[in-house]
């Protein structure tokens, strides 16, 4: 649990960086718009090694990577809403649904075939 907590926070702080830009830098100049996403995303490193390291050996390595992916998307949603004020349409929850049935399929064991 301790992992996909971290892996959730992480995710969280990198959309914010990803996507806060073009909400709240959006005028200024693309190079000091990057410095400051830079700073934004400090901490989902700083959340995501830890996160990987002690999830480690409880899941493989694309499991970490496809349960990272998943919360991305998951930690999008509010990014969406909330900062850039735009709800997802059917067709994107479709597709995050989707998306959702391959983690299931790809956390239903430890993997390796």
């Amino acid at each position: 649990m301790k992992t996909v907590l971290l892996l959730a926070c992480s995710s969280l702080f990198m959309n914010l960086a990803w996507y806060g830009h073009l909400t709240w830098f959006k005028t200024w100049p693309v190079a000091t718009t990057i410095l400051a996403s830079w700073l934004v995303a400090l901490p989902e490193y700083s959340l995501q090694v830890p996160a990987n390291r002690w999830g480690h050996g409880q899941f493989t390595g694309p499991q970490l990577k496809i349960l990272a992916e998943s919360l991305s998307l998951t930690m999008f949603l509010p990014v969406s809403m909330l900062v850039l004020k735009e709800v997802p349409g059917w067709r994107d929850l479709v597709g995050f649904s989707m998306i959702a049935g391959g983690v299931v399929v790809a956390m239903s064991g430890r993997g390796g075939g």
